[in-house]
């Protein structure tokens, strides 16, 4: 029992920290990119400090300039193989060459903007934040961390600034302001500059290195060229479509800017946006609007021959765009919800396997599918029964398996004589409810929890869980076809629970809990929006009061049962939880697009854990096989024994 508690710990503790990585940095080589990217930026703002008509203007920074091109070049050769390697390589070849020539500074930011534009395309790092950062906390931070060197208002002259060598930059300087970019900012921020005194504000939440790199971003503006920019934006859509989103406005820059547009109609715009990055977002489309936005992309990449970026879309129409909605789609129309998911399911196969003119037969087919959810979306706000059934439906579903689980410990702990346990797994079950709270305070007021975190944390720990419980319920069907289990409890179990057990049983008890809360919350959170708060609040406290009920009727059975019959029952139902839950985590990660999804004709049962899709099918036929296998070596064993007892 300690091996398998350990071995649970152990796995929960790999995979959840691996997707903590994951999502943190989504490839192995981005910190590399990253500060190949800074360097190139760095190159592209401070060679005309170093440089002026062909002859050095200041010695140190010359040098530096060829120190970082060096550099650039070393680290470009690091990187993993890429169709396009070669050339970001031979862009920074000819930036180097320039640099020694002493070639224009427009000359040489031009290479250096060449070289990072080509670098994120073919190493993807992100460039832009999440959140609208808020300038007024950038404010402050400033006047905290940065304005002793750069000053108050940024002309580099802080009180700190005296004998530091290179000089602090100045912020307020328009001629470098114009070929600086936030970007390049919120990097300086992340990993500061190294043989200067800028230090890295890592340890900063990534909320506040972006607030600050807007706010020193907008100090070489002032109020004029912010209201100009302001008529301009409202004004001029075509200036509007040449910010799509956040990353184009982290990445502009005036000088970039001014070679299509006018340099004043360039700086205006940027001031504007700098101080007000919430109207790139406004207006944006959102639930099915953004399926379809979504899924319009995808067939356009998918036509372009990039199936990658074709497939990244369509996960997104899903995950961004339809999920949102599922909880009051299932509310009204079941049926209408599951068709669209199989839909998704299907155009996704079509990507991976099938033609183009399979992908859009299957995009027409969600089409029609869409404008039904439109349909039902639009006959008003979802009344106050609706939503009192969502919230009762939705705990109830999600409770009842991890209340199975969490009340099959607490029973056998009893059982065992051990209630010096039990306390680990109250703790694991609550603190999996102060999580979930956490996480519903994290989604409603700091951060948007995207759609693919969502499903691969929720596939993640019904995954591990079921493997957890598969182990679990072959141990407890061996002890109790056997028929050594009171031995087992007086003699082994006893002993065999130590500390580094108990916090397994913590481990167990807190992700079989917060995977069903997670999701709990995050459907909550979309219902409430309709406005019945009431509604919401009454159908959560009935489904709450019905498991309680069954929490209690569980464990008043199991105390009266035998335990010999008590072991055979509750392995049998361990077994079948590990079924389901294998099955429900397939699916999560199916549409996060960690697993392939291959559509098949077979019935669909949710509450079973069962989807009609080949892998899902695959992966709980091998759980259910190695129970069936593991069931009757457990049988085949007990009747030796019993035939060696009789011998004797």
């Amino acid at each position: 029992m300690r091996f398998k508690l350990w071995w649970a710990a152990a796995l929960l503790w790999c995979a959840f920290t691996g997707q903590a990585m994951a999502q943190t940095s989504p490839s192995g080589n981005e910190p590399d990119a990253r500060q190949l990217w800074q360097l190139l930026d760095y190159v592209a703002v401070d060679y005309g400090g170093a440089v002026e008509d062909g002859k050095i203007t200041s010695e140190s920074e010359y040098e530096e300039m060829l120190d970082f091109t060096a550099n650039a070049i070393k680290q470009i050769e690091v990187l993993p193989e890429h169709a396009d390697k070669a050339r970001v390589a031979g862009v920074i070849a000819q930036l180097r060459s320039a640099v020694e020539k002493k070639e224009s500074g427009d000359d040489v930011a031009r290479l250096a903007h060449q070289a990072a534009d080509m670098l994120v395309a073919a190493y993807p790092i992100p460039v832009a934040p999440t959140f609208v950062p808020e300038l007024s906390k950038g404010a402050a931070l400033y006047q905290q961390l940065c304005a002793s060197c750069h000053g108050a208002t940024g002309g580099g002259d802080g009180p700190a600034a005296k004998g530091l060598d290179p000089e602090p930059i100045a912020f307020n300087d328009a001629e470098r302001a114009n070929a600086r970019s936030l970007m390049a900012l919120y990097q300086v921020a992340s990993q500061g500059v190294e043989g200067t005194s800028m230090v890295s504000y890592a340890t900063l939440p990534e909320e506040d290195r972006w607030a600050l790199a807007f706010f020193i971003g907008s100090m070489s503006h002032d109020d004029a060229m912010r209201a100009q920019g302001e008529q301009l934006w409202k004004n001029d859509a075509a200036l509007r479509a040449r910010f799509p989103d956040m990353a184009a406005l982290t990445t502009a820059t005036t000088a970039a800017l001014s070679q299509h547009i006018a340099p004043e109609t360039a700086r205006d715009v940027l001031a504007y946006l700098r101080t007000q990055p919430s109207v790139i977002t406004a207006g944006k489309p959102t639930g099915v609007a953004l399926s379809r936005l979504r899924l319009a992309e995808s067939l356009a990449a998918l036509k372009a021959e990039d199936r990658n970026q074709a497939m990244k879309l369509a996960l997104s129409a899903y995950l961004d765009g339809f999920e949102p909605l599922e909880p009051t789609i299932a509310a009204r129309n079941k049926q209408l919800m599951i068709s669209v998911e199989s839909a998704m399911i299907a155009y996704r196969g079509t990507i991976s396997k099938g033609s183009v003119a399979e992908a859009e037969a299957a995009a027409q087919q969600l089409e029609d599918l869409f404008r039904q959810v439109d349909e039902e979306l639009g006959n008003g706000a979802s009344d106050a029964t609706a939503t009192f059934v969502g919230a009762l439906t939705i705990l109830l579903r999600e409770g009842l398996e991890a209340l199975l689980i969490v009340v099959g410990m607490i029973a056998l702990l009893r059982k065992a004589g051990r209630p010096d346990a039990l306390r680990y797994v109250h703790a694991g079950w609550s603190s999996a409810l102060v999580a979930g709270g956490l996480t519903w305070a994290a989604a409603t007021y700091l951060v948007e929890i995207s759609g693919a975190s969502r499903e691969v944390t929720e596939g993640l720990g019904s995954v591990i869980a079921a493997l957890v419980l598969l182990s679990v319920g072959l141990w407890m069907h061996s002890k109790s076809s056997a028929g050594r289990w009171q031995a087992y409890l007086s003699e082994k179990l006893h002993g065999a629970m130590g500390q580094g057990s108990m916090w397994g049983l913590f481990l167990l008890a807190f992700i079989s809990v917060y995977r069903e809360v997670f999701e709990t919350v995050l459907f909550f959170s979309a219902l409430a929006s309709d406005g019945h708060h009431s509604a919401l609040l009454g159908g959560g406290l009935t489904a709450a009061a019905l498991l309680t009920v069954i929490a209690w009727v569980l464990l008043r059975t199991s105390a009266r049962m035998p335990i010999g019959k008590f072991f055979s029952a509750t392995s049998i139902l361990v077994a079948v939880l590990a079924v389901v839950l294998v099955g429900k985590g397939m699916s999560s990660l199916q549409e996060a697009g960690w697993v392939d999804a291959t559509p098949v004709a077979f019935t669909r049962m949710e509450l079973l854990g069962v989807y009609p899709t080949l892998e899902t099918l695959l992966a709980q036929a091998v759980v259910l096989v190695i129970l069936i296998a593991g069931f009757a070596y457990n049988r085949s064993v007990a009747r030796r024994e019993a035939v060696a007892a009789t011998e004797v």
